[in-house]
């Protein structure tokens, strides 16, 4: 069984011996500071990708905290594992029970079910990339950025 791999503008198909084609996500570039905004006041997030663009499969977002800003507080994702890449700054993140100093380039996984948290106790603003796996984490934004809007996290 002979495997192509055909790239389109819009999407990637690997078409399989048999000649049956698969979606498997959509080709994204954005350049710096593209995608879809969320703002939460001193915190504000990205969309890179996520549902439409990666098939369900993963959310890729930016996560943006100015100085001595709380995040969304102690909570956990059952099904969903969360990966966070520190881009610039220092984040605190809260995980196994404990707040640990991330400086840019620290990688923290918190599996699904772990309870962890994000925020910024320094003067400079800090920075996160996010991947949630699995994804459509961003069809809750609407709701998320409504709560930021009636608790703000800037003490």
């Amino acid at each position: 069984m002979q495997n192509l791999n055909y790239n389109f503008p819009q999407y990637n198909f690997s078409v399989i011996g048999n000649g049956m084609s698969k979606k498997t996500a959509q080709i994204v570039i954005l350049q710096p500071n593209e995608g879809r905004h969320y703002s939460m006041g001193n915190l504000s997030s990205v969309f890179k990708a996520d549902d439409v663009e990666t098939n369900g499969k993963y959310s890729i977002s930016e996560w943006w905290l100015e100085p001595y800003t709380k995040g969304p507080g102690i909570h956990s994702h059952e099904n969903e594992d969360d990966v966070f890449y520190v881009l610039e700054g220092i984040m605190s993140i809260f995980i196994n029970g404990e707040w640990v100093e991330a400086p840019k380039g620290a990688f923290v996984l918190a599996p699904g079910g772990v309870p962890h948290d994000f925020e910024n106790r320094s003067a400079a603003r800090a920075g996160v990339l996010n991947f949630s796996i699995p994804g459509n984490f961003e069809k809750n934004m609407p709701a998320i950025v409504n709560w930021f809007n009636y608790n703000p996290q800037n003490d």
